[in-house]
């Protein structure tokens, strides 16, 4: 059978018009022989995705986005359409598909963080789904406590110049140089002070050195004297004992009562009450004593004289004749 040139010009034409679809298919990263299955997932935002851009299942490239679109809903969230090879994976129904960066020159990839459930997603169902932080967000995310330690030591330095200023201003000057000026005269004079003290003990140096020798020496006495320090110390405890065990209360009790008796007795003497308060107090008994301390001096001195009158010797037994006179001279002195 003999092919026409109409024949071979439509297989030609119907060859290039199939390798142009392929073609076009391969360049927008679609294998039409392939068998894909389609997955949607739902963003607030897409970060710069775009159709065509690859879906990675662990670095690995098993699929492409195909449509993206707002929500029926018009709430602005996006909806994604991606499809992947089910020849090269199958994919589990709690798959999340996350929206990352693909390389640092900030280009978009749908990266499918598979999960652990055995229920495979089927073709049209809408997986889980979230948006990576972009590099510019972690950055931010980074430096925000950078920036809020910063803005806190801006401020803290701030209020110390401001102290600082307040501090520092003319009066605190004059004080501060002030209070410098008396350092430097208190060092001064604690230096001049030393410097005496060196020279005293310089001075005073055998004077020192004797006194010293004194108090090792009264040390060395307390070292030889250690037993008889021991048993003085021992009798005093032993008298403080006694004292202690005695009836030393009692006693002191005793003396206060006789002090206070004898107070009273004095007391009655000098208010002239009683014999002794009479005589001490009333001069009646000395006037009596001193004219009866008369009277016999003179009694005395007239026996002396005249003993003859008092005295009388006679062998014959005369009687005295003049007794009556003797009697009235006596009484008359």
């Amino acid at each position: 059978m003999k092919i026409t040139k109409e024949v071979k010009l439509g297989f030609i034409v119907i060859l290039a018009i199939g390798l142009f679809i392929w073609g076009a298919s391969f360049l927008k990263g679609k294998d039409i022989f392939s068998k894909d299955v389609y997955f949607y997932g739902v963003y607030p935002r897409v970060e710069g995705l775009g159709v065509s851009n690859p879906v990675i299942i662990n670095g690995f490239k098993v699929g492409r986005v195909n449509k993206i679109y707002f929500h029926p809903n018009m709430n602005g969230d996006l909806v994604v359409q991606f499809s992947v090879d089910a020849n090269k994976f199958a994919i589990p129904i709690d798959t999340r598909a996350r929206i990352a960066s693909a390389d640092i020159l900030g280009s978009k990839s749908i990266d499918l963080v598979i999960g652990s459930s055995m229920t495979y997603a089927k073709s049209g169902d809408t997986l889980q789904s979230d948006v990576e932080a972009s590099l510019t967000d972690e950055v931010n995310q980074q430096i925000l406590p950078l920036k809020r330690k910063a803005e806190d030591l801006i401020q803290t330095v701030d209020s110390a110049i401001m102290v600082v200023s307040a501090i520092f201003n003319q009066e605190a000057r004059n004080d501060l140089s002030s209070s410098f000026g008396s350092i430097k005269r208190s060092l001064e004079t604690f230096e001049m002070t030393a410097k005496r003290i060196d020279a005293m003990i310089a001075e005073e140096k055998d004077k020192f050195s004797a006194i010293f020798s004194n108090v090792e020496s009264i040390s060395t006495n307390l070292k030889n004297n250690n037993e008889n320090l021991t048993i003085a110390i021992e009798n005093i405890n032993q008298i403080s004992d006694s004292l202690a065990n005695s009836n030393l209360k009692e006693t002191i009790n005793n003396a206060a009562v006789a002090m206070e008796s004898a107070a009273k007795v004095l007391k009655q003497i000098e208010s002239g009450e009683g014999t002794v308060g009479a005589l001490l107090n009333n001069d009646t008994l000395y006037t009596n004593l001193e004219a009866a301390s008369k009277d016999l001096d003179k009694l005395f001195l007239d026996l002396r004289l005249n003993p003859e009158r008092y005295v009388h010797f006679s062998i014959f037994g005369r009687k005295n004749k003049g007794n009556k006179k003797i009697k009235a001279q006596i009484s008359n002195k």
